[in-house]
């Protein structure tokens, strides 16, 4: 009886050491995620080609909501976490404009999809920590910045198809490792040849 009662105390004490231990944890936690933190800024739409697109609203949607967690705590990220996440499975699920309608950029857009729903999960979590919030931000602020920078890919190489007037894949070039220099001395280049040749066999984009 007295092994017994003995198990039962040893058990009661671990017990609340156990309770008083969560505790301490759960009150250290707390001012932690009302601590703002100042997180990566997002690469953008180069102003060039912030007119391309204007009109697609989903796209700018998700922009705008981002400004917010340029500084925010965690406890304010977790907040907006959902609302986040239903903008960006819309910009998902958007008509997008027929240059965009490619593989490379659905993988893109899938990826930061992805965090906004791992994020929208932490808020599920009682025990949160902090950190773990600012990081999960910074990976959704960081797949962003991809959709962008694929963007800004995609419309610098359709305006130096433009500029040069043929097929750069037929001619072997890799236009998204140009800079604005090789463009023009390709284009002078061309259009040299055409006024001594009087043209060339190029497979245009007509």
């Amino acid at each position: 009886m007295k092994y017994f009662i003995t198990l039962l105390l040893l058990l009661f004490i671990f017990s609340c050491d156990k309770k008083q231990e969560t505790t301490i944890q759960q009150e250290d936690t707390k001012p932690l995620l009302s601590v703002e933190h100042e997180f990566s800024a997002v690469k953008g739409i180069d102003p060039v080609f912030v007119k391309e697109v204007e009109e697609w609203k989903e796209l700018n949607a998700v922009g705008d909501f981002l400004e917010r967690f340029k500084k925010a705590s965690p406890k304010e990220v977790l907040s907006n976490a959902l609302e986040l996440k239903g903008l960006v499975e819309s910009l998902k699920d958007s008509i997008k404009p027929a240059l965009f309608t490619i593989s490379s950029f659905d993988a893109r857009i899938n990826i930061f999809y992805n965090e906004t729903l791992r994020l929208a999960d932490m808020t599920t979590i009682p025990a949160i920590q902090a950190s773990e919030v600012n990081l999960q931000t910074e990976k959704i602020l960081e797949a962003f910045s991809a959709v962008n920078a694929k963007i800004n890919t995609i419309l610098s190489k359709k305006r130096f198809e433009d500029e040069i007037d043929v097929d750069v894949k037929f001619i072997g070039l890799d236009s998204t490792k140009m800079d604005s220099v090789s463009r023009k001395s390709i284009k002078e280049n061309f259009d040299s040849r055409k006024t001594d040749k009087g043209g060339l066999n190029f497979k245009t984009n007509q």
